[in-house]
């Protein structure tokens, strides 16, 4: 599908945007507007649009929404120092059915993703990331998807899907491409326990929010081995938003989601990106400037990407076996970023999408663990799923 089908960024932030300083962000890229149409993707590395759909979210009553705040709050900005070329693409329209809608989103998406650009979505209902998914289909190998938000977003699989049964859709729908699902700040009282054990049954990561804000850095090897991630702006407390209208007094602050979304794009796997339920939740300065925020980290991660999962960069990894009961664990450190992994036993007979890499991204402390005899939890379920 061409990328005809996006509307261009409205006049008003286009005209906010002559205002601005010329070293800011919104002088910086490349935009998508009424006069100049669609820019040039030769040599863009990140392209952003939004989806102005939400109608199946379950609270819709019809409501229309924009992303102009969020845009000129981000276009304020400052880049980094940045070695990339952004551009913003503009909107998508909802299709006559929301099923045109999906279309769309997985079209572009592939569109941008065989150009070798990472797209970050802009979200109404986080059903849309059914259709980021999708883009995946002809890909070679099966893709783990995170997804940071208080629910496990598995629902009723029989029933028509919207933006809190989404994954139910993703795990039985063919052709099946999800190689492991993982949720970030999960809040157990909205969640049914029949979900909590699906979670464990089929051996997905779960952290809970109270044990990923003790230590934020327990996101960083889930993020590691991502390759899409999403972010429920419901993850988000009340008061981060500066929203009347969000009835989460839990969730992650400002600093805590930047520090999630820059994990994001630090990880070499990670290739599409989005923010979802935005409608209604952003339409203030503070969460508008919050979600600009979110996207300057997620760019400034991408930037200071190391490429570890090269076979070359892999070659100068430094390995550490560690011997527990019949087992010998084989960890490896890079002397670069100083990151560790977890080498998990690997069956060649497998289907070749499952041919995935036999690291797994881990941390410090399991390595630790495992010199205390303790076996990491990460290893147990890679192992069970390689298993199945």
């Amino acid at each position: 599908m061409s990328l005809e089908v996006l509307k261009p960024v409205s006049k008003n932030v286009l005209a906010h945007k002559t205002l601005l300083h010329e070293h800011t962000i919104g002088n910086a890229i490349k935009i998508h507007s009424q006069q100049e149409g669609l820019p040039s993707l030769a040599n863009v590395n990140i392209a952003i649009f939004g989806v102005l759909d939400s109608r199946k979210t379950q609270d819709y009553l019809g409501q229309e929404f924009d992303f102009d705040e969020i845009r000129t709050s981000f276009y304020e900005l400052f880049p980094g120092n940045w070695h990339l070329n952004i551009a913003d693409l503009g909107d998508l329209e909802k299709g006559h059915s929301v099923e045109d809608t999906y279309a769309a989103v997985t079209a572009i998406t592939k569109t941008l993703l065989k150009q070798n650009i990472i797209p970050i979505i802009l979200g109404g209902g986080q059903d849309l990331v059914y259709a980021q998914y999708r883009a995946y289909d002809n890909e070679e190998y099966m893709v783990n998807l995170v997804n940071v938000d208080a629910h496990f977003d598995l629902g009723n699989a029989d029933e028509s899907m919207d933006n809190r049964s989404f994954m139910s859709k993703i795990v039985i729908d063919k052709p099946y491409n999800l190689f492991n699902y993982s949720n970030i700040g999960y809040q157990t009282y909205y969640n049914a326990q029949e979900e909590i054990d699906l979670i464990e049954r089929l051996y997905f990561d779960a952290i809970r929010l109270g044990e990923a804000t003790h230590d934020i850095k327990t996101v960083e090897p889930v993020m590691r081995d991502a390759n899409i991630v999403s972010v429920d702006i419901s993850s988000l407390n009340a008061s981060s938003l500066g929203s009347h209208s969000h009835k989460y007094p839990n969730g992650f602050d400002g600093r805590e989601i930047c520090s999630i979304t820059r994990y994001a794009g630090l990880s070499d796997k990670v290739s599409s990106f989005s923010i979802c339920e935005l409608q209604g939740k952003t339409q203030n300065e503070t969460s508008a400037m919050l979600v600009a925020q979110m996207l300057w980290y997620f760019i400034e991660g991408v930037t200071f990407r190391r490429n570890e999962h090269t076979i070359s960069a892999k070659k100068e990894f430094i390995k550490y076996q560690v011997p527990i009961d019949e087992e010998i664990l084989v960890f490896y450190k890079s002397p670069l970023s100083e990151r560790w992994w977890i080498e998990i036993p690997f069956f060649s007979d497998l289907d070749t999408k499952l041919n995935r890499s036999t690291l797994l991204p881990c941390n410090q402390q399991d390595y630790l663990e495992a010199c205390n005899q303790n076996i990491p939890q990460r290893w147990w379920k890679a192992r069970q799923k390689n298993e199945l």
